[in-house]
């Protein structure tokens, strides 16, 4: 088979399996994929090179650090078969990563099947907006990408254009206070349940539009929070900020949910708090601990020899995603993490300059393309 041919039936499969497919296993589609990229990807196939038994297990699976995707191009397909080149924010480094797909077709199919469990807690009409700059296009931000595919699909009638002022509440790091107001007031005239979309640094920015006073939402309002303050000056402890915004805006703190994503990622992770949604009512999370889906499993990695720690210790995440097809089925990050019961909680980002395994990593990715 070609290329092209064999991407397009591992793409098939990973949506098969998101969709409840168990004729074969995470582990075997995982491998299945590390194996075609190290046929077309010459940095992946050094990484594994490197390790004695690469391909025996998901756990043996190296991943390809981030700091590769802004030096270097992390993709199987050639440039001219890029669907969509979605940009890191690029504040911790000077250059910008770039996640190239060949496809929308698998990032829509796992960001919409997640989102729908881990968001939409009523039936019945809903109105979708965010606080986030308007959509460019072509899109570069995946979090914004998806946050336009959140608006379409979840509110259910038809395409609809999403490039509008009143859908995309922020501009020059001010938030449009008074567009949020009139969006709630829409959902209220109309009955609709409200999802509001923001970045933390969003949220922030609104309360201190804000100065204190309240901004009353409909009571089964929705607030997906994602992102930190990396490159901002000013950051605010996530317990403290969900309680402001809660009662900003006069809902539960538990409905406030808590999104995790990268741009070098195709896949999400979430908090399980919002009552009624399918996954609050499967696992009755708590704040702080973030889920994965089925098709992606984080795990937790000594920073010096990036193998994994024991149940509990905290180590650098390891994200293995089987949405990324095209790029890297292994991610390997900086930021801290350790398993819990069922879930994933966060610490921030390692301190200080990359660390050595991943420093090595980069490396031997990077053999040849210099």
């Amino acid at each position: 088979m070609t290329r092209n041919v064999r991407s397009d039936a591992l793409h098939a499969a990973v949506r098969s399996f998101a969709a409840g497919d168990r004729s074969r296993s995470f582990e075997e589609l995982a491998l299945d994929i590390a194996a075609f990229q190290a046929e077309f990807s010459p940095g992946f196939a050094r990484l594994l090179a490197r390790e004695q038994n690469p391909l025996k297990a998901v756990e043996c699976i190296p991943g390809v650090p981030c700091d590769a995707f802004r030096m270097a191009r992390v993709a199987v397909h050639p440039e001219s078969e890029d669907r969509a080149r979605f940009l890191t924010s690029g504040t911790t480094g000077g250059a910008r990563g770039v996640h190239a797909m060949r496809t929308l077709d698998t990032y829509r199919a796992l960001a919409l099947g997640f989102g729908r469990a881990a968001l939409l807690a009523v039936p019945g009409p809903r109105h979708v907006v965010a606080l986030a700059p308007e959509l460019d296009a072509p899109a570069s931000s995946s979090l914004g990408q998806m946050m336009a595919m959140f608006m379409v699909d979840f509110e259910e009638r038809g395409d609809f254009e999403v490039r509008t002022a009143a859908r995309w509440l922020m501009a020059d790091a001010s938030v449009d206070v008074a567009g949020l107001a009139r969006a709630a007031l829409r959902a209220q005239e109309r009955e609709e349940s409200l999802l509001v979309l923001a970045t933390s640094f969003a949220l922030v920015a609104l309360l201190d539009a804000l100065e204190g006073r309240a901004l009353p939402l409909p009571t089964s309002t929705v607030v997906m929070q994602t992102g930190g303050f990396k490159g901002k000056t000013r950051e605010v402890e996530a317990s403290t900020l969900r309680a402001r915004v809660a009662a900003a805006f006069g809902i539960a703190q538990a409905q406030i949910v808590s999104e995790y994503g990268m741009t070098e990622l195709t896949s999400q992770l979430y908090e399980a708090t919002v009552p009624g949604t399918a996954l609050q009512s499967q696992l009755q999370g708590a704040p702080g601990v973030y889920y994965e889906p089925a098709w992606l499993r984080v795990l937790s990695v000594d920073p010096v020899t990036l193998l994994p720690v024991a149940a509990g210790e905290v180590g650098i995440a390891r994200v293995i995603d089987l949405g990324n097809v095209d790029s890297a089925v292994a991610v390997q990050t900086q930021d801290r993490v350790r398993r819990v019961a069922g879930g994933v909680e966060l610490l921030g980002r390692a301190p200080g300059a990359p660390q050595r395994g991943c420093s090595l990593a980069v490396e031997e990715f990077m053999t040849g393309h210099r």
